[in-house]
Parts: structure tokens; sequence; C-alpha cells
């Protein structure tokens, strides 16, 4: 048995896929096998994965229907044999001694789980790194639990770098965490972000490296240009899904105003969407739908009792106006920096 699944769901990843399985295979650590989940790809990525599999009986390629990254990644856990599981997207890649340091920070300070730094990637070349979850060091369970889940819970608005982001692909996690409870990814909205809660509800040990270790290809296609039309369903099914993880571990009282900070933070993203390009809508339209959401009951309370601070310029100028309810004017705004 490996001692390092590595799951990567494949969907339409025919010109990247290959920069990620080989930084898989040049590992330092070679104890590992790679679990390539091809969704339903209708590129050639599934013809790829088996052209790995063929040069490596470390590579096992499952091929599903399309249901999308949650649906692939639960597959992966499902067929992982290893003690510990590393999830990487198929657009990005990871330095060749990834395993090798976090499964040796892990072991040395007899942890569960262990995490590292990023490399943020633009298209054109450019990159940055961004700090880890929490800084290096090894963290009990109640360090995990205010360092981790209480910022997914509550502490979603804030500047760009200062919101916890719920990128899975920067932990190694323990298989046996996720059997014994049945942890799963759910929806196409921010699950990385309740499968972190309610994972690192359940850590009792996390080791944390600063080196930047994972390379994060900056995607410009987001739901600021691309419209998603059943954006506001998927995002109060996800609300629904945090309430249940909520509950389940007993979290309402780290952080009373959660639900007004989520929906805050969904509302914002909500409004982008909606003015996004590729909604063909009229302005008119465009604004109605979005005075809409906002007298729905979760987000009107979250209006009512929270007046989001320190968040970027933009997003502090459009709460600015939905508090004020200048819908006019926010429909405006919007139409001018498309135009731009």
């Amino acid at each position: 048995m490996p001692k390092i699944s590595i799951i990567v769901p494949v969907y339409k990843a025919e010109n990247v896929l290959a920069k990620c399985v080989d930084s898989v295979l040049a590992q330092t650590f070679a104890d590992w096998e790679l679990l390539l989940i091809d969704d339903g790809s209708p590129d050639g990525s599934g013809a790829l994965c088996d052209d790995y599999a063929g040069q490596d009986d470390r590579v096992q390629v499952f091929h599903k229907p399309n249901g999308g990254v949650s649906s692939a990644r639960n597959l992966g856990m499902e067929k992982a044999n290893g003690d510990y599981i590393l999830f990487i997207d198929a657009d990005d890649w990871i330095e060749p001694n990834t395993c090798q340091v976090l499964l040796g920070a892990l072991e040395e300070a007899g942890a569960d789980s262990a995490g590292c730094a990023h490399w943020n990637i633009q298209p054109g070349g450019e990159k940055w790194a961004e700090p880890g979850a929490l800084p290096a060091g090894v963290y009990d369970a109640g360090a995990i639990r205010k360092g981790i889940v209480d910022r997914l819970l509550g502490q979603r608005l804030g500047k760009p770098g200062e919101v916890l982001n719920g990128f899975i692909w920067r932990f190694l996690f323990s298989r046996a965490i996720i059997i014994d409870h049945d942890i799963r990814f759910s929806g196409a909205y921010l699950e990385d972000e309740l499968f972190l809660m309610e994972y690192f509800c359940l850590a009792q040990k996390l080791a944390m490296v600063d080196e930047p270790l994972y390379y994060y290809l900056q995607n410009p296609a987001s739901v600021t240009r691309n419209y998603l039309p059943d954006y506001m369903d998927t995002f109060r099914r996800f609300l629904a899904a945090k309430e249940a993880v909520v509950e389940r571990y007993g979290l309402e009282g780290d952080d009373p105003q959660w639900r007004q900070s989520t929906c805050w933070a969904g509302l914002l993203i909500a409004i982008g969407n909606e003015f996004a390009p590729g909604n063909p809508a009229p302005l008119a339209e465009k604004r109605r739908r979005v005075e809409g959401f906002t007298r729905e009951p979760g987000m009107a309370e979250a209006i009512r009792d929270l007046n989001p601070q320190g968040m970027g310029r933009n997003k502090q100028l459009v709460a600015g106006l939905v508090r004020r309810r200048w819908f006019g004017l926010l429909a405006l705004m919007y139409a001018v920096k498309n135009r731009r």
C-alpha cells in the first residue's frame, strides 16, 4: 500500500495535464500512487491519462461520466489506498520535494495532517508566494480550530490575503480521518471550504511548513467575468450545507455573526456575477434581480446587522451602495466598468 495517494480531477485538461503529472513523477519521495479521475472530459485528456498509466504502474486512471469536481474527488477518495491524501488540480503542479517535505514534517511532529505555502502563477508567468493557512509550526486541535475552522466559519470579509482561502491542495490529509467520518465534497461552490471546515474539526495535530511547494495557476475565468445563471441557487445550497457543519460540530458559539459574514461575502459575489459582461439581461433586469437578492431573509439580516469594514476599495464601495439601497448608482457603476 502506498504512503500517499495523489488525486487529480481531470476535465478539459489536455493542454495542461502533462506538467501536472510530470511534477508527480519527479517526486523525490517515491512511495505514492497517482489517481487520475477523468470526469467525462470531451477532449483528449482521458487518452493522455491512459498513456501515463501505461508508463508507470503507480498511475491509475478512472473514467466516469461528467459530474463535476466534487464527484471526481469523491471517487478518488473511494479508490485511494494511501495513508495520506494530497489533492492537485489538473492545471497546477508541485515542487519535486513536496511529498517528502510534507510527510517529513507530519511524521516528525507526530501529526495527522500537514500544510504548506504556495506560489500563485499568472498565465503570463508572473508569480508570487502566498503564506500557508498558518505560520510554520505544530498546532494542536484547539489552535487548529481557532486558526483555520473559525476563520473559515466567520471571517469571510477583508482585503485579499486576509481572508483564509479554502485551498485543499496545500494540505496532506489523513485518509483514516476522512474514511472514519465519511467526509465528502458536495456541490460546485466553495466545496473546498466546507471540506476543510469539517476535516479540521476532527484533526488533532497539524504540522505547517513555510515553503511554497504548490504552484497554483490563476484562472482568469471567474464569476466576475463569466456569468453563472444559477449562482444564487448554488449559494443557498452551500449555506445550508455550512449550517449543517456548524450544527454537527457545535461551532455556533465561535462566531455569532458567521451567517451575516457568509451572506455578505456571497451577496458581493452574486452582485458581481449578475453584472458580469456575460449576462445578456438588460441593465434594468440586472438591477431588479440584485434588489431581490438583498430582500432574501439571510441577506437582509446581514445588511441590517453587519456593516462590513476593511475590504478592498471596490467591494467596500459596493457594500456601501447596497446598504444605502442606491441600486441605480450601483448598476451604472458596473455598466461603466464593463464598457472599460
